[in-house]
């Protein structure tokens, strides 16, 4: 299943197919990707500044279990080491913790969040406010030792030429990232590191492009791969007919 050219249809569609590739993603992962330990949730929407409903996104939490000394995983699914591809970025994030706000996540169990998935939408590129929260955003999970998987599936705007790990980099530490002129769409997966570094493994595609497997880290050096072709093509049968038409350029 090629990556879809999204800018055919309105914020309204993607936003539905959206919702429905979050959950096609929360099914894959409790079905047996997480270990025994871990397990995925779609996280409360929440009501934004401007008013609007902000697009959920996919929580990994780590269960709180009586026995901790039981192994990670059990005799479930064993954690991957980093892909060969991940590069370590020496960032100062302790002055970054400084310079924002701290957020608070929270869930009703009080179990504690190790990792997010977040598919970018329309509205984080909506106004230079939308974008600055989702770059700030970002940096603070970082910071918190979240670990992340950012789906970037839309081309850059004038707010991100250089995409979303571009616009990070340069709010962290002015960094230039260079991004491929024919392949502008953004995967990247953020591995939090204790030393207040982090590692990124990071793919580019282009529209027509099959989508790859990304890493998300659970712990440093630990993660499962998230089987993201899978994942959009069963959310893409779900869009319906007329729209599955519009976005194909059929």
């Amino acid at each position: 299943m090629p990556m879809h050219d999204w800018t055919k249809v309105d914020a309204g569609i993607f936003h539905d197919f959206h919702q429905t590739w979050s959950s096609r993603i929360k099914e894959r992962l409790n079905a047996g990707l997480l270990p025994s330990c871990y397990y995925a949730l779609i996280e409360q929407a929440t009501i934004r500044g401007d008013g609007r409903r902000r697009v959920p996104d996919v929580l990994t939490l780590e269960a709180q279990q009586e026995d901790h000394a039981d192994p990670i995983g059990g005799t479930a699914t064993a954690l991957m080491t980093r892909p060969e591809t991940a590069q370590k970025y020496k960032t100062d994030l302790d002055a970054y913790r400084k310079k924002k706000n701290v957020i608070s996540i929270r869930h009703v169990t009080g179990d504690r969040v190790v990792a997010m998935i977040e598919i970018v939408s329309p509205g984080n590129k909506s106004g230079r406010m939308a974008f600055r929260d989702l770059v700030e955003k970002i940096g603070r999970l970082l910071a918190q030792g979240v670990h992340l998987l950012i789906l970037d599936p839309l081309h850059p705007t004038r707010r991100d030429p250089r995409g979303i790990h571009g616009a990070l980099l340069k709010d962290l530490d002015g960094t230039r990232y260079q991004l491929p002129k024919t392949r502008p769409l953004t995967f990247a997966s953020y591995e939090a590191d204790p030393a207040d570094d982090f590692y990124a493994d990071v793919k580019h595609l282009a529209v027509g492009d099959p989508l790859p497997d990304m890493p998300v880290f659970l712990e440093p050096n630990g993660c499962v791969m998230v089987p993201l072709e899978e994942t959009y093509q069963s959310a893409w049968q779900a869009v319906p007919l007329r729209w599955r038409r519009v976005v194909a350029g059929e």
